[in-house]
This record gives structure tokens, sequence and C-alpha cells, in this order.
């Protein structure tokens, strides 16, 4: 299988949007609505949020987003993968490491200090996988203020 992985750019709306509804499907997201193109064009075109997706064919069957944290007790950035899903079928292939690698590759070009995912402790596969990739995990506690009055 010739898997491609490629850095988005504002120019990639349609890619970023085909990755937004495989994250739909994968995360088994109820009633999501997604924003308008030019709302997501804007976002890709932001320094501080980058797109890797996995191309198989042309088609997006993976794909990360990470965000740069500026810090105040280092010039050094940190990074933070909020999502990253494989489409069912191509899981447990090799992309999701290939989508982390390419992250962290850029994340060393541009002078990041280290990069942080999380992963819900009783989500054995996604525990797992990261542990795979090289990464530690910390015991921390995720406190959530839900400020739109939505129910979870």
């Amino acid at each position: 299988m010739d898997i491609k992985v490629e850095r988005l750019t504002h120019s990639d709306v349609s890619k970023f949007t085909n990755l937004i509804r495989l994250f739909e499907d994968v995360f088994e997201m109820k009633d999501f609505q997604i924003p308008d193109q030019g709302y997501l064009q804007q976002l890709l075109k932001k320094d501080d949020f980058f797109v890797f997706v996995a191309l198989w064919d042309n088609n997006v069957v993976g794909g990360l987003t990470s965000y740069i944290m500026q810090q105040y007790y280092s010039k050094s950035p940190l990074v933070y993968i909020f999502d990253l899903a494989v489409k069912t079928e191509f899981q447990r292939q090799g992309i999701g490491k290939m989508l982390i690698e390419s992250n962290n590759r850029y994340c060393k070009v541009i002078g990041a200090e280290s990069v942080m995912v999380q992963a819900h402790e009783v989500d054995d596969h996604a525990v797992k996988f990261y542990h795979s990739t090289g990464a530690t995990a910390e015991k921390v506690i995720h406190f959530d203020y839900s400020l739109n009055n939505k129910t979870t």
C-alpha cells in the first residue's frame, strides 16, 4: 500500500474537509455541523495550526491536527495534537505512526520543545498506540469548562 503523508496548506480545504468528515465517522460524532469552507481556509492559513493527512490513491485515509502553544517558561513552543484518526479499514497498518513521525519532524524544524497528546485512560487502543510511537505517559486529570451550554 502506497501511503503519502502531506502537510496541508490554505489551498487544501477539500482535503481538510475530507479529514474532518473522517474524524466525524471514526469518532462517531452525532449531529455534527461542519464549519463553512471560508472558516476552514482561514484556519489553514494560521501559523499556529497545522494539519497532516495520509493519502492513499489521493484519498484522505487519516490525519492529525496540531496547535502551537507559545510558552512563557521558554522561547521554544509546545505543540498539542488535538485530533488523530485513521479510517477504520486502514487502521493498524502503520499510518498513525507515519502521521506522528511527520508531525514530530515538522515540530523539530520549527523548534518545538515537545509534542503533547492526550488519550482517555479507558481507550486501550489509543494508549497502546501512543506508547508504541515512543511517547511517555503522564498521570493527569483533564478538566473542562463547558461554556456553550451543550450537554455531552
